[in-house]
């Protein structure tokens, strides 16, 4: 997907995202996540670091090196994406108390990617 399609699919999901409660905690979570993703991905189309058709759909599922040449290009793009990442199992699909303190820390990491993606 070319740079301008992940912003304004990130935008839009943001706009859904303006919309939610603090009590909808899971679904913050995963518009936060959603959302992030697309920056991430349009900011590293916009490095070079990756090909248009080449996204990345979880951070989890990249090799070990497919990790490392995001983290060597921005660290802090595929790392703030990963923390979303990686509470989403335990407060969208799972019952651990806290999820809207955890909702607001990952749209707080999709604001900082935003940040980072638009400098890009």
């Amino acid at each position: 997907m070319i740079t301008a399609k992940h912003k304004e699919k990130a935008l839009r999901i943001e706009r859904s995202l303006a919309k939610c409660e603090a009590r909808d905690y899971e679904i913050r979570i995963e518009a936060a996540m959603l959302a992030a993703t697309h920056w991430v991905n349009g900011a590293y189309h916009a490095l070079g670091v990756s090909a248009e058709n080449n996204d990345i759909l979880h951070t989890y599922m990249l090799t070990v090196n497919e990790y490392r040449r995001y983290a060597a290009a921005n660290e802090h793009l595929i790392g703030k994406l990963a923390e979303i990442e990686d509470v989403r199992p335990l407060y969208v699909r799972g019952d651990v108390a806290g999820g809207e303190a955890i909702a607001d820390r990952a749209v707080a990491l999709l604001n900082d990617i935003r940040a980072i993606a638009l400098g890009v």
